[in-house]
């Protein structure tokens, strides 16, 4: 298949999905054209069968804010010609799902070229939010011709916000190889000289992933047990904020702020408990990342969670805030060597038994050839609304 993948273009889990499916899929024979502003950034490599294409925005005084929809939309239009694109893969319904849509209808007498979109969260939480996008939003869904949605959860957000319930689930997903236990003695000499064990902590640094709770728990798990850090990596709104709060609870020389990495596995590798405070996650693409490390999880109990994370097998989960609780889990993890192996080790088993790309990546060529086949069509959608 020749397929064209849009997604924002960052650190966000939404870009990192899109980025690696893309991968998979060229690496099993597709061909796979990106379009976005810029590369994304788990994009290393263009080759025969990984393309890249820039949205171009146009510079006129009489806008305000630069229209990247529709930009987006002429753009995707222009490659599926030039390409013969089989298909439409976007990621995020707000404004990838309009533009594909817009740049199909611009082109069907051509050619038709299907829309596949896929739910990530913040598209669909973000309209409890702004009720102002719920039209645009469940049109968007309505006018696709494949929808599928990352967890269990945010299908039934999906259901219960838009009336809507043609989506398919289908996870995200790991490559075994990359995400793994690592011996590697330097960095983590480095990031523990005297032999402390080490607590870690990804994301955007939004206020929505609670990062701040990440050194509250640090604070707390030191009083008993003081051989241990903090790894932060990644960047975002709330990251001086974060490191200011460390600096009053007189942690800030066992927090380490990393900042953006490309090598994000070698650092949960190395590690040893994984922290994800979040009050939100739909899905929780880091703690399944985490997982195929064989680390231990710390999570609140929200969203997709549950779905990722094996209570009392793979990690602990607690009420959002409860950070309480999570230093305590944290202790117990530290201070049990057996227990922190087994729970890594079945960590490493979800991740591989159901999360693989082995499993994951057939699921949505099978899910692309059933919109080819014409098994959906964006009139039969809107009819399965209620």
């Amino acid at each position: 298949m020749n397929i064209g993948i849009t997604v924002y273009p960052t650190y966000g889990g939404s870009g990192i999905v899109g980025s690696e499916l893309g991968r998979e899929l060229a690496e099993r024979g597709h061909t796979v054209h990106f379009i976005s502003s810029v590369l994304p950034t788990r994009v290393t490599e263009l080759n025969d069968r990984v393309h890249f294409h820039e949205v171009e925005m146009m510079t006129y005084p009489l806008f305000e804010h630069q229209p990247y929809d529709l930009a987006l939309a002429t753009k995707m239009a222009t490659v599926a010609r030039a390409e013969k694109l089989d298909l439409f893969h976007v990621h995020y319904a707000i404004p990838h799902s309009i533009s594909g849509i817009l740049a199909r209808e611009s082109i069907k007498d051509k050619r038709y070229v299907p829309v596949i979109t896929t739910l990530h969260g913040t598209d669909i939480t973000l309209v409890g939010a702004d009720r102002s996008y719920l039209p645009i939003t469940r049109y968007a869904l309505q006018q696709s011709d494949g929808v599928t949605a990352v967890s269990k959860f945010l299908k039934k957000a999906t259901i219960e916000t838009f009336d809507f319930d043609e989506v398919e689930v289908i996870p995200n997903f790991i490559c075994p190889s990359h995400y793994r236990k690592l011996n590697d003695c330097q960095l983590r000499g480095e990031l523990a000289p005297k032999g402390e064990k080490l607590l870690v902590h990804v994301s955007n640094f939004r206020p929505v992933k609670r990062a701040a709770d990440c050194v509250e728990i640090l604070a707390k798990v030191k009083k008993e047990f003081p051989k241990v850090r903090l790894i932060m990596a990644g960047d975002g709104p709330e990251r001086a904020a974060v490191k200011h709060r460390a600096k009053v609870l007189g942690v800030e020389e066992d927090a380490i702020f990393v900042g953006k990495k490309s090598n994000i596995a070698d650092y949960l590798g190395v590690s040893d408990v994984f922290l994800l405070p979040s009050e939100l996650e739909s899905f929780g693409l880091a703690a399944l990342e985490a997982q195929a490390c064989e680390l231990p999880v710390i999570a609140t109990r929200i969203g997709g969670i549950p779905e990722v994370v094996n209570e009392g097998e793979s990690g602990f989960l607690s009420d959002i805030g409860d950070v309480e609780k999570m230093a305590a889990d944290t202790l117990r993890l530290l201070r049990d060597d057996e227990m922190r192996h087994a729970f890594g080790t079945r960590g490493r088993e979800i991740s591989v038994q159901r999360y693989s790309t082995d499993v994951i990546i057939p699921q949505y060529i099978a899910f692309y050839e059933k919109v080819l086949g014409g098994t959906r069509t964006p009139s039969s959608a809107a009819g399965k609304t209620r």
